[in-house]
């Protein structure tokens, strides 16, 4: 008789302990998770088996029966599959606040995967001097100068899930430019790859850029390449909020493919979209210039959240020389009456300049959901439409008048996407997935304010209401691009996979009960049906409820001296 595919794996895993690995029959496992349907990230069909975890890594899957172990869960009519990657996540904050990352490890993420323009190193001390002063709700010192030292600054401090990060082009300029509209000199442009080079070695991923922000929006193709190429040398990965996902959308992806390969990397879009109803055309030449580029052999690929709105300030609403030099000078001009009505004009004007997302969702779905001054904060959840109608001004001065009176750029949930595209985008087997979100917790601080849904409920909602509910593609392939994807285009090592010697990062989840339950009028909530999560080998969900373990690691990338 033939063996059966669970059969041909504990004779493998049996051969491979006895090769070398941790010997799994001689001592008890420390985790032995039995009768689970493996989801092993791969793809393919699941199949039922037992998994033994011993010394932070998986050491078995097979059949074990009563074999001894410290930890035994039984995972009967449960989904077993490898730990998810949070593509882009904002928590570099959250988890300084509370480590346990309640939000997402709730729905399973066990990386955290940071740097979407912004890293929180490389610094010099007027940078952080800087984030001391803009520092609201959450305070905290900074001991900390390079990418590396922040992770493990991080992991020494105590947090539940794993955590890797790109280093910042943004922060990069920062730290040579300041916020200058100019291009680099060559030795500034010198230090930059210098510093470049030492976030690789430290583990860096690659580069991160969101160039429709100031000061990113003053970086040229060329200076961006240059950064890039080194990255290249370490088998990073170029990663972008592109200078347009809107009106100039597929010339951005031009300029994105045209980094990859004069740069000689890999790149990925961040929160592929097609904002602004006039775009939503656009999905398929989006998608057939990709295919393309990944056709001549450019290893392209794109993450994305699963909402209809996005969410950032309303700095996005505003032209990009009128912030230049930061935020101080920005608010300088704002109470310029020359110049609030250039400011204005611009905003109401259609522009393929710069990227408006007030043009592009209107007043009327713009939401408000952060303020940094308490006294606006009665503005939370109400649109910008319905603040100016309170106020008697129009949309485009109340937005500036909220940036100056807040003393912030104002967070704001835009409405921009058609539904229909997000659905098609959720199957793009390129397609991995990012909350864009911190990972907070329904207490605390946190309440403070309010946020997007995704920082609740990205994950769980591919698996609720896309796989299972909308049939939009497999479960097994939704946990694919929850894991082996997003952990093969980052070239992690034993990361995103459930096989022998791969980390313990281990979600064991209910198909049937798995769901969302987080809104944009009510986002502070969890999300349901992820039963236990293991990261490293240790339990930090033990069915539905935080542990209080905080075994989280930092995850580097093939740069690092460690890495091979």
């Amino acid at each position: 008789m033939p063996f059966g595919h669970a059969s041909v794996v504990s004779l493998l895993v049996l051969l491979a302990a006895c090769a070398g690995l941790p010997g799994p029959l001689a001592e008890p496992f420390d985790v032995l998770i039995t009768s689970g349907t493996i989801y092993d990230g791969g793809g393919g069909e699941p199949y039922v088996a037992d998994i033994a975890i011993k010394n932070e890594r998986i050491v078995a899957i097979g059949h074990y029966g009563d074999a001894a172990s410290l930890l035994r869960i039984d995972a009967s009519d449960l989904a077993v599959a490898p730990g998810f990657i949070n593509m882009l996540s904002w928590a570099p904050t959250s988890l300084i606040e509370d480590g346990r990352s309640q939000g997402d490890i709730r729905q399973g993420v066990t990386l955290e995967v940071f740097g979407e323009g912004q890293s929180y190193g490389p610094l010099n001390e007027t940078m952080k001097a800087a984030m001391k002063a803009r520092q609201v709700g959450i305070k905290f010192d900074i001991p900390w100068t390079t990418l590396g030292e922040y992770l493990e600054f991080l992991t020494n401090k105590g947090i539940s899930p794993n955590v890797a990060s790109f280093v910042g082009a943004t922060t990069l300029r920062v730290h040579e430019i300041g916020f200058a509209d100019r291009s680099p000199t060559l030795p500034e442009l010198s230090a930059m790859r210098e510093l470049t080079r030492q976030a690789m070695l430290e583990g860096a991923l690659g580069l991160g850029s969101s160039l429709i922000y100031a000061p990113a929006f003053y970086a040229e193709t060329e200076e961006l390449i240059a950064l890039a190429e080194v990255v290249g040398e370490y088998g990073g990965m170029y990663i972008s909020h592109m200078r347009s996902e809107g009106n100039r959308l597929l010339e951005s992806i031009d300029e994105l493919i045209r980094i990859a390969r004069e740069g000689g990397v890999a790149a990925e879009i961040y929160h592929l979209k097609m904002s602004g109803k006039d775009n939503w055309s656009k999905y398929d030449e989006v998608v057939a210039k990709v295919e393309q580029a990944r056709a001549e052999g450019l290893a392209i690929t794109a993450n994305m959240y699963t909402y209809t709105a996005g969410s950032t300030g309303l700095d996005a609403a505003m032209p990009p020389w009128v912030q230049e030099g930061g935020y101080d000078a920005w608010v300088a001009r704002l109470r310029d009456p020359d110049i609030r009505r250039k400011v204005a004009h611009e905003m109401s004007g259609a522009t393929d300049e710069w990227e408006n997302l007030m043009r592009a969702a209107g007043p009327e779905k713009m939401l408000l959901v952060g303020f940094r001054n308490r006294g606006l904060r009665k503005y939370i959840g109400k649109t910008l439409a319905e603040v100016a109608m309170i106020r008697g001004t129009s949309p485009v001065e109340t937005a500036m008048d909220l940036v100056v009176e807040d003393g912030s750029r104002v967070q704001v949930v835009y409405f921009l996407m058609l539904e229909e595209n997000v659905r098609k985008q959720v199957a793009l087997p390129w397609v991995s997935f990012g909350s864009d979100a911190a990972s907070m917790a329904t207490e605390g601080v946190f309440l403070e304010q309010s946020t997007h849904p995704r920082a609740y409920g990205n994950f769980a909602r591919v698996l609720g209401q896309y796989a299972r509910d909308e049939k939009v593609l497999p479960l097994q392939m939704a946990i694919y691009k929850l894991t082996k994807l997003p952990a093969s285009n980052l070239k992690l090592r034993h990361r995103g996979e459930l096989a022998p010697g791969f980390y313990g990062d281990v979600v064991i989840f209910d198909p049937a009960e798995v769901r969302d339950h987080a809104t944009f009028d009510d986002p502070h909530r969890y999300a349901t049906g992820v039963v236990h999560v293991f990261v490293n080998g240790e339990q930090v969900l033990r069915d539905g409820e935080h542990t209080g373990a905080l075994p989280g690691q930092v995850v580097r990338g093939p740069g690092w001296e460690g890495w091979r």
